[in-house]
């Protein structure tokens, strides 16, 4: 995986200006990245890669979750995000 992200701005954001920063209880408000408010890996489900559990609706509960709050995981993300536009080519047929 190429790594010329790494010490980008763009590959990090913190707004600590946030009502809810930081969003995940135990979060290292120093390196927490905002970029991914939402996470783009959601639609994937089990394959996020992420640490969430299923609620009994079906439901995930990411708020466990910090791997796309990591400021390693950038370029994972994004190289995961493929998945998510796969998938929606499918879903679009």
């Amino acid at each position: 995986m190429q790594m010329d992200w790494q010490g980008k701005h763009y590959a990090f954001y913190t707004n600590r200006a946030c009502e809810f920063f930081p969003c995940h209880p135990g979060a290292d408000p120093q390196n927490f990245n905002c970029l991914f408010c939402y996470c783009p890996l959601y639609p994937l489900g089990s394959g996020c890669g992420g640490n969430f559990i299923m609620l009994p609706n079906g439901t995930k509960d990411c708020s466990q979750c910090m791997f796309p709050h990591l400021p390693q995981n950038y370029g994972t993300v994004l190289a995961r995000c493929a998945k998510v536009t796969e998938l929606t080519k499918q879903l679009s047929k």
